[in-house]
């Protein structure tokens, strides 16, 4: 009977997470259940597998609240190409712990290029305009959280920031600790989960599948290993050691490519249709509708390419529909004449 001793088994599994998830609740101080955060991320994030299993593991780590005190609850570098889901995975997390998209830290580090902007983080220095003040980006509040709900933290697209910028944080990767220039205000991240995000090696490993994609070597499955290689060069010669030797994981995010995009497509059009509830509407896709958006699709940007299609090529047609057709029938005929079906709800 192997195949009943097999669903015995995994039904023997889930028992087992489930009791496992149970007994960390019980003995931990924060209140988001690490199962349920995970179900979210799977819904939304598509195509990095290895990624959310890593991000399953810190999840557990921080719920059990047994890292050191004296460093952040966690520290993770998410890489890999535009539109693949690396600011979008942070959101979902701040969303599903915090209850918001929007209760995280979150610092642009592309608007911080030049060394003299260091200021902007740490606070101007003695004798500067501003330095009694003590002010800083850092949103204080979202870094420290509560006794039962971690502050999230996350300095996005980390590679664009000058060296002195990225260089004034490594005694917050290390120690969980700020001190704002002036020497009278500390920032604590220790009860804070920080999260970088990064392209570095995106241009490198783009030119390797390019190049594979038109050569002999795609016969061979020789791809994962020489693009860690890759990768790990290009973050080797944009960082420091010291920058690197602080951080817990370095994830990358993987390329999306075209076997992904219905489900891209599915989890875009979630988004739209509860938008779209608040005026009592919902959009239906035939599949014609749905190869004609793909047809547009260019897999260099991913998801937010996909997304932006939504915007300029679909939506225009909804908005007409809705402000030309107002009542029920007339508004579906009109939708229809447009290739799109919108069916009111």
């Amino acid at each position: 009977m192997p195949f009943i001793n097999d669903k015995l088994a995994a039904h023997q599994t889930e028992l087992d997470r489930a009791q496992y998830a149970r007994q960390v609740a019980r003995h931990s101080r924060f209140q988001f259940e690490p199962e349920k955060v995970m179900d979210r991320l799977r819904a939304r994030i598509v195509g990095q597998d290895e990624v959310l299993a890593s991000m399953e593991d810190m999840l557990y780590h921080v719920k059990a609240d047994i890292g050191g005190e004296a460093r952040p609850l966690t520290v993770n570098l998410f890489l890999g190409p535009t539109g693949v889901g690396k600011t979008e995975t942070v959101r979902i997390l701040a969303e599903s712990i915090l209850g918001s998209a929007d209760k995280l830290c979150r610092i642009d580090m592309n608007t911080l290029a030049q060394e003299h902007y260091a200021a902007a983080l740490t606070g101007a220095p003695p004798g500067y305009v501003g330095s009694k003040e003590g002010h800083t980006l850092f949103d204080i509040e979202a870094i420290q959280g509560s006794f039962s709900q971690p502050g999230i933290v996350l300095f996005d697209e980390i590679e664009k920031a000058s060296t002195e910028v990225i260089r004034a944080l490594l005694n917050v990767l290390d120690t969980g600790r700020l001190v704002l220039s002036a020497g009278t205000r500390e920032i604590n991240f220790n009860n804070a989960m920080i999260f970088m995000t990064s392209n570095v090696g995106a241009r490198e490993v783009q030119a390797f599948r390019d190049a594979k994609d038109s050569a002999w070597r795609r016969w061979f499955n020789s791809d994962s290993r020489q693009i860690s290689s890759i990768v790990k060069r290009a973050l080797q010669k944009k960082f420091d050691p010291e920058f690197l030797n602080r951080i817990d994981r370095i994830l990358s995010f993987q390329h999306l490519g075209e076997e992904w995009l219905e489900q891209l497509l599915d989890i875009e059009l979630d988004k739209l249709n509860q938008r779209l509830s608040r005026k009592n509407a919902r959009i239906y896709l035939h599949q014609s509708a749905r190869k004609q958006l793909f047809s547009h699709y260019d897999h260099q940007y991913g998801a937010r390419n996909l997304s932006q299609q939504i915007r300029v090529k679909l939506e225009p047609i909804i908005a007409r529909a809705m402000l030309e057709a107002p009542d029920s029938e007339s508004f579906k005929m009109y939708a229809a004449e447009q290739v799109f079906k919108v069916k009111p709800e």
